[in-house]
């Protein structure tokens, strides 16, 4: 997927992207301790943006929260700095906390109702906004969107929107299915890179994979998981989406499901590598690891499953280019 190295061993960083958090020395120090703990060679640069709720057709993404575009630029010229390889990941989330799965109109317009056309044109809006950020600073990728399961079906617009992103920016195209609905998009062709969000159960790796694997075949494109991960808690394991899932902090639960999550990828040619969930702006202080029950495994025992894993592939992948 790209020249210097075809495998993506990535982290998302700075979710959900609030105004004030991406700069200064807290955010610096966040992304170099990313970078040298976990032997990354890209990352996804995540913000939000807002829209009221699931049935609004206006994102405010000029609006606080979500952060500034300067903020943004100097986000992306730290990761260069380190010498990775960025993905631009603009997403959507709605202010009433509906998750953004649930967006959705009607699919025939009816007078005085929100219309499906009044959202992808802000939708549209918001996401040139961000490619135009992406080809200026020389991302190598953006993600046109995040879990939007119910857009899904919406083939003209999501092409139509594909179309319009390729006239401002020239790097790889992705974009980010949730879990288990790899074979229900039918615009997969549009994009460069087929990814989606690989929060499966620790136990259900293998048939996930033959399903996903099928559809990789259908569509001949690149796969990677745009996604994936586990919080350090007691059952997340089986349930790994569930960042609210009541349970003790364990280290063990995520580094067990990393290792199992690591081991069924490597069996299959077509996993391109991953962009794990998630690594925050602001670290927790590492002494406090131990007690944190969150996505991040700064400090815990994942990190240095993540951190072998990452070198070891990244290593593989320049090899076997550098022999081609």
């Amino acid at each position: 997927m790209t020249s210097k190295s075809a495998y993506i061993g990535g982290m998302t960083w700075g979710w959900t992207g609030v105004r004030g958090t991406w700069t200064g020395a807290h955010a610096e120090r966040s992304m170099e301790l990313m970078t040298e703990r976990l032997s990354v060679n890209w990352t996804a640069i995540a913000l939000g943006a807002l829209q009221d709720h699931a049935q609004s057709t206006e994102i405010k993404f000029r609006d606080e929260p979500t952060v500034t575009d300067d903020e943004v630029r100097h986000a992306i010229r730290k990761a260069k700095e380190l010498e990775l390889k960025v993905c631009l990941k603009p997403v959507i989330n709605c202010a009433d906390g509906t998750w953004r799965a649930h967006i959705n109109f009607f699919d025939l317009d009816v007078p005085c109702e929100p219309k499906w056309s009044d959202w992808f044109a802000s939708y549209t809006a918001f996401i040139l906004h961000y490619a135009r950020i992406a080809e200026e600073t020389g991302c190598e990728m953006l993600c046109v969107g995040c879990e939007m399961v119910q857009t899904d079906r919406r083939e003209i617009e999501w092409r139509q929107l594909i179309a319009e992103v390729r006239q401002v920016y020239s790097g790889i195209i992705t974009y980010n299915c949730d879990k288990y609905q790899e074979g229900q998009i039918n615009w997969w062709d549009a994009v460069d890179v087929i990814s989606s969000s690989g929060y499966y159960p620790i136990d259900a790796w293998e048939e996930q994979l033959d399903r996903i694997e099928e559809v990789v075949a259908k569509y001949d494109k690149p796969f990677f998981f745009m996604e994936a991960g586990c919080p350090s808690r007691e059952g997340s394991q089986h349930i790994p989406n569930d960042w609210g899932l009541p349970g003790a902090p364990s280290e063990e639960v995520q580094r067990r499901y990393y290792e199992t999550m690591f081991a069924n990828a490597d069996k299959r040619d077509f996993v391109g590598g991953f962009m794990l969930w998630d690594w925050p702006a602001r670290l927790y202080e590492e002494s406090e690891a131990a007690s944190n029950d969150d996505y991040c495994m700064y400090g815990k025992q994942a990190e240095q499953t993540v951190r072998d894993y990452y070198a070891a592939k990244i290593a593989e992948s320049v090899k076997e280019g550098t022999a081609k």
